[in-house]
């Protein structure tokens, strides 16, 4: 069956500072959801733009029922923009698209064929995927991801997927306010073994304007990857912290079994291997009870 004569899709873009690339981004997706053929409606969430950005999306909204537009008095954050368009959605799907330029709108059908089979069907970027210099970052980040949720992620932050709007209202409150609620939605739906798929795209080198996303985003991210864990899988995260400790107190006393004396050090790592270990305990135990509060 071809989900996407079946769905209804509430897309939401969030814009800051795009003012020449918003109006042929918007244009683009209208005209190929209508030639796609699916019920849909197009929320712009206009994050406290200093440009005409504004006046620009409000000139296209003039006499468009389909597309609606949300103004920030100040720019609060993509998390922030994405939250808010998807608290004003009417339909059941939600899709996040760069207001940038950066996405192909022939993708759309691509991502459309598994909804309905996955929570949350998520593009994955090929070839060019931004300025080379933060690959090294980019790489790094997506290993630790992959691993700590024991799953293969090929993208870890990319803006363009469709998730059912329900699984993502059911971690709201744990979305931040900044470009990181990408990478925080995809580890709670991956943890929670929720239904993922990833589709390979090609993006368009961005043309206008300037990245949005910094340096420090990256760390912002990766204490909240962290977090994550945390929350959904405390021992993944403490587990290897409490081998390591067990394998320096197994070097240590074995040395101290050669010189016949028992140091501070052996035993001041055996009790941190057994601390570290029963702290993972009791953050699984809360973590569970979290999880269960989040889910009622």
């Amino acid at each position: 069956m071809d989900n996407r004569h079946i769905i209804s899709v509430s897309v939401i873009v969030p814009v800051f500072n795009e003012e020449a690339a918003i109006e042929n981004v918007l244009r683009s997706l209208e005209a190929e959801l209508q030639r796609i053929g699916i019920n849909f409606e197009i929320i712009v969430i206009n994050d406290g733009s200093k440009d005409s950005s504004r006046q620009i999306i409000e000139s296209f909204v003039a006499g468009r029922d389909a597309v609606k537009l949300i103004n920030h008095p100040y720019n609060k954050g993509n998390g922030a923009s994405l939250k808010a368009g998807a608290r004003a959605a009417s339909y059941e799907w939600l899709m996040t698209f760069d207001g940038d330029g950066q996405h192909k709108v022939e993708h759309i059908k691509d991502l459309l064929k598994y909804v309905g089979d996955y929570d949350m069907v998520a593009a994955a970027r090929e070839g060019y995927q931004g300025p080379w210099i933060r690959q090294p970052g980019k790489r790094f980040l997506r290993w630790l991801a992959s691993y700590l949720v024991d799953f293969e992620i090929p993208d870890i932050n990319c803006g363009f997927r469709i998730v059912k709007k329900g699984s993502f209202f059911k971690y709201i409150n744990l979305y931040p306010n900044s470009f990181s609620l990408y990478t925080t939605s995809l580890m709670a739906f991956l943890k929670e073994g929720l239904n993922v798929k990833f589709v390979p795209i090609k993006i368009n080198k961005r043309g206008t304007g300037k990245s949005l996303v910094m340096p420090r985003h990256a760390v912002e991210t990766m204490f909240l990857i962290i977090r994550m864990i945390v929350l959904f899988s405390p021992m993944r995260f403490i587990l290897p912290v409490s081998a390591l400790t067990f394998v320096l107190f197994s070097i240590s006393f074995v040395f101290d079994l050669i010189a016949v004396h028992l140091t501070n050090t052996t035993v001041a790592l055996f009790i941190a291997t057994i601390l570290i270990f029963l702290f993972g305990v009791v953050l699984d135990q809360l973590a569970a009870i979290q999880r269960h509060l989040i889910q009622k």
